[in-house]
């Protein structure tokens, strides 16, 4: 079993501020005993990642080897969902590692679904100029779709973050599984993440921010036709302009690669200006401005709760979280994740338990217990100004935007809370006896669980449940327990000597304007 190496100071620091008397430390790479799980801990969590293996088998076609995005709970494979992602695909290969490492399956089944997998991919249609995939594909024969299930129309589209994920579990593959390294190798390598950088975003005034993706046909909506690699494309016209979101993954990745300039890390926003132009925001940031890479950066932080937090645009787990499954950021940037991380979990830990009450925690997009899928979050460390919500009433939280405006809703009641097991699951490195004690409750008191492992979301107050499960979800679990019970596996993996050569004194240079008020 592969060892962790030694957690950040500052950041055990931040977590024992925070945590009180908790065993829980911060950093990205540490071994289970280090942070005070009992054995008891140990067998819950691992039985709870064989479940959750469980559901992957249910989910994956036996052809294949392409996971569904989803599945219902009776994990009937007639209620697979018919159609995959990248995403999806990159979820089912990096959890095979961690099913591995846990020793739920042995090195023959591992080796032989991953072989599956990859020789499938690489015989599915991709965008040739850029290299990167589609985001659509029927799980069953591979095909890129041009309709849902239900008929819907697709207009086949190419995703920056959707790659990334799926570039962030080849490159685990390659290095976990040495012989398979040259098939991973092969589907990752024309992958060209430049395809999605728009040097030219601020007219050359500093470096460029990534691209939603593009269409290589012209879509039914509005776009920014361009070219990648000479051929015509139509761009998405948004671009990903903060830092703390998931698409950080595709641009550590390009960065890597040396696709991207390493400058472009410092181009995103910590959070925007205090500035009355942008009152919008649900709170007036805090902060002081500080140059890296020749930028200068405004490095802003919202207050919630004796706390200064660096938000995500929507105040969930996934944006602050899953890129840390892979790159181990608490360790490599002490100043910067290592502070912020344990302060969003104590966040929703706070949120759920004090503020709002459920007596749960852990806020992420997920399955919506009484639809289909929705967004939930904090909303007091979240910048959009809708919000994210914490229930399922969407209460909005609104603390005014000081000197520009008033507040709307600063003291808000919130409702039927909706919680999600794999944001508890996120949260195991920085609160590990909250997040398991969480995850008991929901299990036991609930009863959100069936055989597949926890179901995706649920509303606690009226103890409503999405019976379903979802391979993003499902996969930041296993990614979760991996890292935890199988000595940093993924971190291992992804960040490798030459990874940490480039990404570790790029991150680790900044300082956040996180921390918890004096």
């Amino acid at each position: 079993m592969m060892r962790l190496r030694p957690l950040a100071a500052a950041a055990a620091a931040a977590a024992l501020l925070l945590t009180g008397a908790t065993t829980a430390s911060a950093g990205g790479r540490h071994h289970d005993d280090d942070l005070g799980l009992t054995r008891h801990d140990r067998a819950d969590l691992h039985r709870w990642a064989a479940d959750t293996w469980t559901s992957f088998v249910a989910m994956t076609d036996e052809t294949t080897g392409l996971p569904a995005d989803n599945i219902d709970a009776s994990l009937d494979p007639a209620t697979r969902s018919g159609y995959t992602s990248p995403t999806n695909i990159g979820a089912y290969l990096w959890s095979t590692i961690s099913a591995e490492e846990l020793g739920i399956i042995g090195k023959r089944e591992a080796r032989q679904r991953l072989k599956q997998t990859l020789t499938t991919i690489a015989t599915m249609e991709r965008h040739e100029p850029s290299g990167m995939f589609y985001n659509w594909y029927d799980e069953a024969t591979g095909a890129k779709l041009t309709t849902f299930p239900n008929g819907e129309t697709i207009y086949p589209f190419l995703s920056s973050v959707d790659n990334g994920w799926f570039a962030a579990a080849l490159m685990v593959v390659a290095t976990a599984e040495p012989s398979l390294r040259r098939q991973a190798n092969a589907l990752l390598e024309p992958m060209d993440f430049a395809a999605f950088y728009d040097a030219n975003q601020f007219g050359g005034t500093r470096p460029g921010l990534l691209r939603g993706g593009f269409w290589a046909d012209p879509p039914n909506v509005a776009t920014d036709p361009g070219t990648v690699a000479g051929s015509p494309v139509y761009f998405t016209k948004n671009h990903y302009d903060i830092t703390n979101s998931e698409p950080r993954i595709a641009s550590y990745i390009g960065i890597v690669r040396g696709q991207i300039p390493p400058a472009h890390y410092y181009a995103t926003a910590r959070t925007f200006p205090a500035s009355c132009a942008w009152s919008w925001l649900e709170q007036r940031p805090v902060g002081v401005t500080r140059t890296y890479e020749g930028q200068q950066v405004f490095e802003g932080a919202f207050t919630y709760r004796g706390m200064h937090i660096v938000p995500t645009w929507g105040g969930d787990m996934f944006e602050e979280l899953m890129p840390d499954l892979f790159v181990p950021e608490a360790e490599w940037a002490p100043k910067s994740w290592g502070v912020n991380h344990p302060l969003a979990v104590r966040a929703h830990i706070e949120h759920g338990l004090i503020e709002a009450g459920y007596g749960y925690w852990g806020f992420s997009p997920a399955s919506d217990p009484f639809a289909n899928y929705d967004v939930y979050g904090v909303d007091a460390i979240g910048m959009n100004p809708e919000g994210y919500p914490s229930d399922a009433e969407k209460t909005n939280v609104d603390a005014g935007y000081e000197g520009c405006r008033a507040a709307t809703n600063p003291t808000p009641t919130f409702k039927d809370g909706v919680v999600t097991p794999h944001a508890s699951f996120l949260a195991l490195p920085y609160a590990p006896r909250e997040a398991v004690d969480n995850l008991r409750k929901i299990e036991t008191v609930l009863g959100a669980y069936g055989d597949g492992g926890f179901y995706d979301a649920v509303a606690v107050r009226s103890n409503t449940q999405a019976k379903r499960y979802l391979s993003l979800d499902q996969g930041m679990v296993l990614g979760a327990v991996g890292n935890v019970l199988g000595g940093g596996i993924l971190h291992e993996s992804f960040g490798t000597r030459q990874v940490e050569k480039v990404l570790r004194p790029l991150i680790g240079q900044e300082e956040f304007g996180a921390g918890v008020v004096k």
